[in-house]
């Protein structure tokens, strides 16, 4: 089990250094050379102090030596200075490549709540939570590959090191693997420590992140509840746990790291009193120079030996960022991490390199809706009952069709399950007669828009908001806040279209948020436009003006005349009399379904 888990392991790494394999090999050659050079400068030091001792072997003056040791240091930091630039490039490629991956299978995936499973339990993962897979979890993966390459150049230079030690005395050499053992003894005791340490780290810093999100989108809410003191003491909590478990983390890391090196250390003293002892003897007829350059190789074979110990500690951090990036992609495989995907990275000289254009949405004959069939559609959310059930209705071409009922009675639920953004667990859905194998990716513009309730509006201009990478010229813009009653509201912005709504629309006010939305959707003239309460922030004059230009003055394009279909969630009378269909709600299922007339004289005769 162990061995398959680490072959797993292996393989997701392999598959993230060969994305960029010239970049890697590069940096590697780069590192190889960093991190064995030093290994040269004891043959120097060895030659310099038996020259002091006229038992020189190539006849160099100390001077020349010393001459020839500064040169090969300024090489080395020439090397250093190289190797910086393409370790930098290399580790911001594949922690590029992760996040592209993670958040493009999140896009990918609208049905899928992102989950981690915390102690045997499901949990849900908020927007703040998510952040510390980003970049935490992406950075630790790309430390433990960018290491590969320095462990690598490191072993190098202890084989070099060692050959030269064999040269000089095998049984003083022969001691140096006592720190090994060593090592590998407090690696393979304290691995199980080092990964839940390290998931708890992860799970406190999460929730930290995860109230910090909350906060920041709630910040009305808690100023109008009075309730700033409690959420500063729970957040309070929440950061003091944190740091305990941080402290843990970093105190177990740092004692591992120090038996590490205080076993390399105790081996290093023991080879050198074994040392010492065969000089006195003249047993090992070691000269001074002999005697400084074992020395000095002792420690780069040691030093080596501390840096797997650590290496290893690492790919325990490695594991655990894995699997908790692996917990988000709901289904998949963990390979999609890291699937070579094309990344647009500015190079080595800063450049930008031009992004691709946004795929336009491009209307078919098939698109055009004619009619929608909703069969049997039932959901319920995870370990509950709650949810719609058996749900069924027909929606034809230009119709309004409005879905009311009482609060929690699953109005937002049924829609989202129709889009695609929770998951069908039995029913159908046919367009134009044809069965929807897969909602989220079917119904997108030109066949459908969407406006939730509470829209997602971005800190950029008006324009920006509205076509969202769209190509849309200024007098379709303009018929599309006309639709949504927004042409006087811009007439007072100074920038006009050009005006910055602040974070998710906080310069704007509920009404003008929900218009600017209703505008999005417009634009795109999509065949079913679905508004959940869209209303619900707006004054009556304003809710019949919009419904009103949507119907009867129906926009034209430049090529056809464009008839939208609305499937609208809405509590209000105007717009409950307006519509061709009503289906009234209760506990996810279908009550009563007709006019709105029909019903409400049924419900009198009851």
């Amino acid at each position: 089990m162990m061995l398959t888990k680490n072959l797993r392991i292996w393989k997701l790494l392999w598959q993230l250094i060969c994305y960029k394999p010239k970049l890697y090999i590069i940096d590697s050659c780069f590192w190889i050379l960093i991190l064995s050079l030093p290994a040269l400068p004891g043959l120097f030091i060895r030659e310099f102090f038996n020259s002091l001792t006229d038992n020189a072997q190539f006849g160099f003056s100390p001077l020349a030596l010393i001459v020839l040791f500064i040169a090969l240091n300024f090489a080395h930091i020439v090397v250093i200075f190289a190797g910086r630039i393409t370790k930098t490039q290399h580790r911001f490629t594949m922690r590029s490549l992760l996040r592209h991956n993670l958040l493009d299978r999140l896009f990918k995936n609208p049905t899928a709540q992102p989950t981690v499973f915390n102690k045997d339990a499901e949990t849900s993962v908020s927007q703040g939570e998510i952040i510390t897979y980003f970049r935490d979890d992406a950075e630790e993966i790309e430390n433990y590959v960018a290491e590969l390459s320095e462990i690598l150049g490191q072993g190098i230079s202890a084989v070099f090191c060692l050959v030269i030690l064999f040269s000089i005395n095998v049984k003083m050499t022969l001691f140096i693997f006592l720190p090994l053992i060593g090592i590998i003894v407090i690696i393979q005791q304290a691995e199980t420590r080092i990964k839940q340490y390290r998931q708890a780290s992860r799970q406190a810093t999460e929730k930290v992140t995860g109230i910090l999100g909350e906060i920041f989108g709630s910040v009305q809410a808690i100023k109008v509840a009075g309730t700033e003191k409690n959420v500063l003491a729970y957040f309070r909590t929440l950061n003091d746990q944190r740091r305990q478990m941080m402290i843990k983390d970093s105190l177990f890391n740092s004692i591992i790291n120090s038996a590490f090196q205080n076993t390399e250390y105790l081996g290093i003293g023991i080879i050198l009193l074994l040392a010492s002892q065969l000089m006195q003897r003249d047993v090992a007829k070691l000269t001074v120079g002999d005697f400084a350059l074992f020395v000095y190789n002792v420690s780069c074979v040691t030093g080596f030996f501390t840096s797997l110990g650590n290496f290893r500690a690492l790919y325990k951090h490695t594991e655990v960022s894995f699997e908790r990036m692996a917990s988000l992609l709901s289904g998949v495989s963990a390979d999609t991490l890291v699937a070579p995907n094309r990344l647009y990275l500015n190079d080595l000289n800063g450049r930008k390199k031009p992004l691709p254009s946004v795929i336009q949405p491009l209307r078919n004959q098939r698109d055009s809706l004619q009619s929608l069939k909703v069969s049997n559609l039932t959901y319920y959310y995870p370990g509950t009952s709650q949810g719609i059930t058996d749900v069924s209705f027909e929606i034809q071409r230009g119709s309004l069709t409005v879905i009311t009922g009482q609060i929690g009675c699953a109005k937002t639920t049924l829609l989202r399950v129709l889009l695609g953004l929770l998951p069908i667990q039995s029913g159908c859905i046919y367009w134009n007669g044809n069965l929807i194998e897969d909602p989220a990716s079917f119904f997108v513009p030109p066949r459908s828009a969407y406006t939730p309730q509470i829209p997602q509006l971005f800190s950029y201009t008006l324009r920006e908001n509205i076509l969202l990478g769209l190509s849309k010229d200024d007098p379709d813009i303009a018929t599309a806040l006309k639709m949504a009653v927004f042409e006087q509201d811009l007439a007072i912005m100074n920038e006009g279209l050009e005006t910055l709504v602040g974070s998710k629309g906080v310069r704007l006010s509920g009404g003008q948020i929900q218009r600017v939305a209703a505008a999005r959707m417009f634009v795109r003239q999509s065949e079913l436009l679905v508004f959940d309460d869209l209303s619900s922030a707006l004054d009556v004059e304003t809710e019949l003006a919009l419904w009103s230009r949507i119907f009867v003055n129906s926009t034209k394009s430049d090529q056809d005349n464009w008839t939208p279909t609305c499937l609208v969630v809405s509590h209000r009378n105007s717009v409950l009399r307006r519509a061709d269909q009503v289906i009234v709600l209760k506990a996810g299922r279908v009550q009563a379904q007709g006019k709105f007339n029909e019903i409400f004289s049924h419900e009198q005769a009851n």
